[in-house]
């Protein structure tokens, strides 16, 4: 009987239902895509290292994977991990901010060739000329870039030479030299990365090349670096979670609040009548939770569903600088985020409505 109540309900108010259910699905999604941001940028990063084929890196001072800076390194150092036990093949690259999350990359093309295959080019080749540059298909889709146009960053003009698959390396790629120059740093890097005879011996050479580069450079192994990319390992980024939750929560027990409260108000004569028939305020605090309850699943339902239309709009629309994936392990915790909210939103209209006295009720108007 009760259910049957509360199906009715919400179809005879299927303009309000349909409001709540979005207003708390828009909640869901927000925490679905702000998770799937998280994990898919740093799942880029990890990726990215991984395809890189090295089995070492090394940087200036600390091997934080976070460390975007050219912190540039003198280029002497490369020749000197050469010669170490167990060094295959070593490649120095200068990483220089060029817009917002997205470095742009100098590179010796034929080292990078040699230590892991290169890249693959989907149109275009190498380089030609000093002022070229090879962008992958995420940033020439994101511009709409295409082979031999003029693009300007960090204050000079470049030609795309080349467009390559995303997942190695970087997303803009020029010359190692030509970068050194523009930005005032001749034989300078940023990073090395290291391959070795043997990947056993990793661990055993990461600890040789911080004995030897102690003070100037930091080795760590490429799946320690991997590691790194995980939100456990980002202490501001969980806050920061967190925080959105805690906000999620707030705006959905607002919606279910003002949602419900309308609803009492607008049923006070059905409640009263409900009262006069002998319903136990009980009974009527029943009715509105398991109305708010299916509320929030439809919302939460809708929000999962929204969330893979918000990944595709960005991937569609900004692919180059943001990486989503889903989240399905979250998609039950965002479900009861959306439910606890919106049970807090129902309490105090729920308890009003189950304390109407039942002859005020039916003599409303």
């Amino acid at each position: 009987m009760i259910n049957k109540l509360v199906v009715q309900n919400l179809r005879h108010r299927w303009v309000r239902t349909l409001l709540s259910a979005l207003i708390i699905g828009v909640q869901v999604t927000s925490i679905l895509t702000l998770l799937g941001l998280s994990r898919g940028m740093l799942k880029d990063s990890e990726n990215r290292a991984r395809t890189l084929g090295a089995d070492i890196i090394l940087r200036p001072g600390s091997s934080a994977a976070f460390n975007l800076s050219s912190a540039p390194v003198p280029a002497k150092f490369l020749p000197l991990v050469l010669r170490q036990p167990h060094v295959k093949d070593a490649v120095g690259v200068l990483s220089v901010a060029a817009i917002l999350l997205t470095p742009i990359i100098g590179v010796d093309l034929d080292d990078f060739t040699r230590f892991n295959g290169g890249f693959r080019f989907l149109k275009g080749g190498p380089f030609q000329a000093p002022d070229d540059i090879i962008v992958d298909e995420y940033y020439a889709k994101q511009n709409k870039v295409s082979l031999g146009q003029t693009i300007k960053l960090i204050n000079h003009d470049w030609r795309v030479c080349g467009i390559i698959e995303s997942g190695k390396l970087g997303r803009l790629v020029v010359q190692l030299g030509r970068l050194q120059f523009l930005t005032s740093n001749p034989d300078k890097i940023t990073q090395i990365f290291v391959r070795l005879d043997d990947p056993v011996q990793t661990d055993a050479v990461v600890e040789q090349l911080n004995k030897l580069l102690e003070g100037n450079l930091t080795a760590s192994s490429i799946e320690v670096l991997a590691s790194q990319y995980r939100i456990d390992n980002i202490p501001v980024l969980k806050t920061f979670i967190v925080v959105v939750n805690v906000l999620a929560i707030f705006v959905g027990f607002l919606v279910v609040f003002l949602s419900m409260y309308t609803a009492v108000v607008e049923r006070t004569r059905e409640i009263g009548v409900l009262k006069a028939l002998g319903a136990k305020p009980v009974t009527i605090l029943n009715l509105l939770v398991r109305e708010t309850v299916v509320l929030a699943l439809m919302g939460s339902l809708l929000g999962i569903i929204m969330s893979f239309g918000t990944q595709a709009l960005i991937m569609t629309l900004v692919p180059a600088s943001l990486q989503v994936v889903q989240v399905p392990d979250w998609w039950g915790y965002a479900t009861l985020i959306a439910v606890a909210g919106a049970l807090l939103g129902a309490i105090y209209p729920g308890l009003r409505a189950a304390r109407q006295d039942a002859i005020e009720a039916l003599a409303y108007d």
